[in-house]
């Protein structure tokens, strides 16, 4: 698996897949999510995902940018595949050209924005670890890579029941 981390934290972490105010090691912890929720889903191919790790002015700025809403999130997630049904990588296996790194022969499963503020602040709302926050935003938007969303009420549930699980297997709990 080939995975980019970008924080445009402070000016020494930019660049660097690091930052000094997450409590864990951030690289090898988006690692071992990813990795969880990849193997959880059955993802049959290695994949190639990025992060970037943004404050609330960024997210909200990206939020306008590509889903039209000027306003700040949490996450944001964009697919680099199309999916008959989530998981389902029979698009992808008839276009590898489209859907595949040539050097490397990973899916290129897509982006993950993720919002460092909203991080620490609903790890305190929720009363629960900023590396569970951290760990659900990134199994949540893995989810959102494979095809998964949660618009309607039985997507929703189908959602929350692969993210509870993973996060079980990965022991991070509430």
């Amino acid at each position: 698996m080939t995975f980019y981390v970008e924080s445009e934290g402070t000016k020494e972490d930019r660049g660097t897949g690091k930052d000094k105010d997450f409590p864990f090691p951030l690289e090898e912890t988006a690692e071992k999510v990813l990795r969880a929720a990849l193997s959880y889903e059955n993802c049959p191919f290695e994949a190639e995902i990025n992060i970037l790790i943004t404050d609330r002015e960024g997210i909200k700025t990206y939020n306008e940018e590509y889903r039209g809403i000027p306003k700040e999130t949490d996450v944001l997630s964009f697919p680099g595949v199309d999916y008959e049904e989530p998981g389902d990588f029979s698009l992808a296996l008839s276009d590898k050209n489209s859907y595949f790194n040539p050097e490397t022969e990973e899916i290129l499963l897509g982006d993950i924005i993720l919002c460092k503020d909203r991080v620490f602040s609903q790890a305190e709302e929720y009363g629960h670890s900023v590396l569970r926050e951290f760990a659900f935003l990134l199994v949540h938007s893995v989810l959102h890579l494979l095809g998964y969303d949660h618009m309607e009420e039985e997507d929703e549930k189908i959602m929350k029941k692969h993210q509870d699980e993973i996060m079980e297997k990965l022991g991070i709990l509430r």
